[in-house]
């Protein structure tokens, strides 16, 4: 048992220090992307009718098996779909939820083969039901990262556009032709929402709702302003252009400067874990006294709880939030 409340506290550390350490690449935080969905449901509110976002959840919907579409209608099941898509798809929200069940069981499987605990167990499934979730949360923040880094390549492509006298729907047509994947899709679908009939603004929301990130609520908030208050709009986008240029600079900037920060603290976290490992290996009748006796375990407790502390710590110094 006491073997498994150390395996537990472990799994529980390097999750945490993985999830801890990981700064974004431009600065956005889950709170930034809070508040940026908390606002489009306000305006959609005050327009009033269903969202782009529902209407094409409805389409989905539809599209789907009688048993398929049941299993999508369950709770949380919305949620995990727009991860997907916002990850760049490849399975159905209940297939994800499938493929962590299964993975679930062989992680319990594993922990009652090895360790013969029902702690074990526990820990196992947890661990493996996690994987895909982290997976799709990796691979969104890679993708929405990545479009990040072409919005200012689509926004030159559009002022050009827009010189030459294009309408703004046809200038949206170019960056889906012209511009590489992930960017070029997102822009296809505006376009597509534009020709198919829908305005300006829901058209400009629906690309903030699916690429949720403050550099895309600054590109869609100078486009609408500019509907509603009038002026040269691709003189508006060259500045856009250039603020979010200077604003990558300035993380890549940050990020050079605090990589020592974090190598630090990648150490500081891992060495406690690999000297363990390393003396259980070499000299397997040395720890046993520590990890059997009652003192010895509130120690490990102790010194994992402030590796937790010490490891958030290290990261609220080094995440910056605009």
């Amino acid at each position: 048992m006491s073997i498994g409340i150390f395996i537990a506290l472990v799994g529980g550390a390097v999750f945490l220090l993985f999830q801890g350490l990981a700064v974004p690449a431009f600065g956005d935080q889950a709170r930034s992307r809070r508040k940026l969905k908390h606002r489009l449901s306000q305006i959609e509110t005050e327009l009033g009718g269903q969202s782009t976002a529902s209407l094409m959840r409805e389409k989905y919907l539809r599209e789907l098996s009688p048993l398929q579409r049941e299993l999508e209608s369950l709770p949380m099941m919305e949620a995990l779909a727009r991860m997907i898509d916002q990850a760049g798809g490849g399975l159905l929200a209940h297939q994800v939820v499938v493929v962590s069940a299964l993975l679930g069981a062989a992680g319990a499987i594993a922990g009652a083969i090895l360790l013969h605990t029902v702690l074990a167990m526990l820990v196992g499934a947890a661990i493996c039901m996690a994987l895909p979730f982290l997976k799709l949360r990796h691979d969104r923040n890679r993708r929405l990262a990545k479009i990040e880094e072409q919005l200012p390549d689509a926004v030159d492509v559009i002022r050009r556009a827009l010189r030459a006298g294009h309408p703004y729907s046809a200038a949206l047509k170019l960056v889906a032709e012209d511009l590489e994947q992930p960017i070029a899709r997102e822009f296809e679908l505006t376009f597509a929402d534009l020709n198919y009939g829908n305005d300006v603004r829901r058209a400009m929301l629906g690309l903030l709702d699916r690429v949720p990130s403050v550099t895309m609520m600054s590109f869609v908030t100078a486009v609408l302003l500019q509907r509603e208050t009038g002026g040269n709009l691709a003189e508006i986008l060259e500045q856009i252009s250039k603020v979010v240029r200077g604003r990558f600079k300035f993380f890549r900037k940050v990020r050079t400067m605090s990589a020592e920060g974090r190598m630090s603290a990648w150490v500081l976290a891992l060495v406690p874990l690999v000297l363990f490992a390393a003396i259980s290996v070499t000299q397997p009748n040395y720890l046993p006294a520590l990890v059997h006796d009652e003192l010895g375990r509130k120690l490990i407790v102790g010194a994992v709880v402030l590796g937790l502390i010490g490891t958030l710590w290290i990261r609220k110094l080094l995440r910056i939030e605009v």
